[in-house]
């Protein structure tokens, strides 16, 4: 098993971006299971299969469109963690994290390390869920998968799940692994790959005899 940490990229940028390409990572894992652990099947998941496909491919990420609530998600975890490391701990900033033990890579990008055994994961949240999360108490479900997933390659303790709304208190919740739900990951990653191979393999013999083609600066626009 190897667990490599890409200290000297930042979240965002080209190399982050290369880093990521074609691979299935934590923030995109829900798309491959569903909320109560089984493999999915569905339009979405169809869908990010031929993307990490064409990625593998093509060696080349397709920008995405920055909406505000991304831009205002930047901001606040910049201020998440400024809080989070006054009030608790100091913090270091990695850009990327791999781990392929099961014989494929899954990569990572936590928000913050802490020491040799913790994470930090912030979300920017509207009012209405920070309200909900502070009053349940609980990791909001539609991230579990994300920060299991964030064990799973990291193999780190614990992390702590950061809910940050503007104008409300700072939500901080101590996670730990989950075997239950990381062995449903490992079983849903594990026949994704299955099945990105056996449709590089189609992809391979049918464009065996078709016109190659290169891409032009213009086509990154669309």
């Amino acid at each position: 098993m190897t667990i490599t940490y890409h200290k000297d990229v930042i979240q965002g940028d080209d190399a982050w971006h290369a880093m990521r390409c074609g691979l299935p990572t934590s923030s995109e894992m829900s798309l491959l299971i569903t909320p109560t652990f089984k493999v999915a099947d569905n339009d979405k998941t169809r869908q990010h299969l031929f993307e990490l496909l064409a990625q593998r491919i093509t060696g080349y990420v397709e920008p995405r469109y920055v909406s505000d609530d991304m831009l205002r998600g930047q901001a606040d975890e910049i201020e998440a963690l400024s809080l989070y490391e006054q009030n608790y701990s100091p913090i270091q900033k990695v850009g990327f994290i791999t781990n392929d033990e099961l014989g494929f890579t899954i990569g990572y990008s936590p928000d913050a390390l802490v020491g040799d055994d913790g994470l930090v994961e912030v979300k920017s949240r509207r009012a209405k869920y920070q309200v909900q999360t502070i009053v349940e108490g609980v990791v909001p479900l539609e991230y579990m998968i994300q920060v299991q997933t964030g064990f799973l390659v990291s193999k780190r303790k614990w992390l702590d799940f950061v809910s940050y709304s503007g104008g409300l208190p700072m939500f901080v919740l101590r996670s730990y692994p989950m075997p239950i739900v990381q062995e449903a990951i490992v079983n849903a990653v594990t026949k994704f790959e299955e099945r990105l191979a056996l449709h590089l393999a189609a992809y391979t013999k049918a464009s065996a005899t078709l016109i190659p083609t290169e891409r032009k600066i213009e086509q990154e626009m669309f």
